[in-house]
């Protein structure tokens, strides 16, 4: 079987939010030599209520397949953004329709929010204690309203394991992004950013809010600096080299790399090379001392206190648990927990 993600589709869910994970998860599938393209999710929407139509804040309805019953069936549960939350959002408190359809969750599903989605999971309780964000606009009142979460405004998303929240919008494609890389690894996730035309890798850490989302007509980018630096991950990369390239002083660069990007040159370097050395340890038999060189570690040392940093497991744990059991969705966690104490996809 594959696994099967179940969106629930609330009256007022956004249609660009309903329609990622379907997007995403419906169209990964094996990239591997024996794989033959075959899915690796079932994906499947549903209502509180049973089939019928479900408003939109658009000026269209959708009609809805699946009954809240179906909730019953997932390895993976979505709830997108819907601006008709009510209670959930003036109260914090399931209406009794989402209470009954949250009965049907078994114990340890993975539960995921896009947006203020989020709004939904905090009222159901699963964000108690936890680290989540939601929408950096809807930032504070989600706080105030549930005091017991952690909120983070400022992150694209946050994966605590067998609970995953995330800002607004295309921070959603992020977060479902991740979970397929999470899932099946950087092959998978890279050939649907790919054929989606979306960027393969936004790290969670990354603002929200990026003070220079578009460059201002005539100003220059660190666009080419980017694009030159990937090319050589390997080799030595100084902040200087990067800013002689843009053609700007250092301090300069600096700031309007971090503008650009959200993060400093060296964080997005770092984070640059943690991905190549994922794809490494994946994909290839090279030592660990290899791939420390090739991903532009330079050493074993460097390499195990980023990968360890960024993944909560030591290289060579990450390539030994995602070769024997990466396909199985038994890889590990962020934090370092193995898959098969929580939901991943079946074998």
């Amino acid at each position: 079987m594959r696994h099967r993600v179940v969106v629930l589709a609330l009256d007022g869910v956004l249609p660009f939010e309903l329609g990622i994970p379907q997007r995403i998860f419906g169209r990964s599938t094996n990239t591997g030599p024996d794989g033959r393209g075959e899915k690796l999710y079932d994906v499947v929407t549903c209502s509180v209520r049973p089939p019928g139509p479900v408003r939109t804040d658009a000026d269209f309805s959708i009609v809805v397949e699946h009954g809240p019953e179906a909730l019953a069936t997932a390895g993976t549960v979505v709830v997108p953004a819907s601006y008709e939350l009510g209670p959930v959002y003036e109260e914090g408190r399931l209406t009794a329709e989402l209470a009954a359809a949250f009965a049907h969750v078994r114990p340890g599903t993975r539960v995921v929010s896009i947006c203020t989605g989020s709004y939904v999971l905090a009222a159901a309780g699963y964000l108690d204690g936890r680290p989540a964000t939601t929408h950096w606009s809807s930032a504070d009142h989600f706080q105030r309203l549930f005091p017991k979460v952690r909120v983070d405004p400022d992150v694209l998303f946050i994966d605590d394991g067998d609970v995953l929240t995330s800002a607004g919008v295309a921070a959603g494609i992020d977060l479902c992004l991740h979970i397929v890389r999470r899932d099946h690894g950087t092959a998978v996730a890279n050939d649907v950013a790919r054929r989606t035309v979306v960027p393969p890798h936004r790290d969670g850490g990354q603002a929200q809010f990026i003070r220079r989302p578009l460059p201002e007509a005539g100003v220059a980018t660190t666009t080419a600096a980017r694009t030159w630096a990937l090319g050589r991950l390997e080799e030595p990369i100084l902040l200087r080299d990067m800013a002689l390239r843009e053609s700007m002083s250092v301090r300069t660069f600096t700031r309007r790399f971090r503008e650009e990007v959200g993060l400093s040159p060296g964080q997005w370097l770092a984070q640059q090379r943690v991905e190549r050395a994922r794809h490494l340890l994946e994909s290839t038999d090279l030592s660990i001392d290899r791939v420390a060189r090739d991903a532009g570690f330079g050493t074993a040392t460097s390499l195990r206190q980023h990968v360890q940093a960024a993944l909560g497991v030591s290289p060579t744990v990450y390539r030994r648990t995602f070769r024997s059991a990466g396909l199985r969705g038994e890889g590990p966690l962020r934090d370092g927990r193995d898959r098969r104490t929580a939901p991943g996809p079946p074998g």
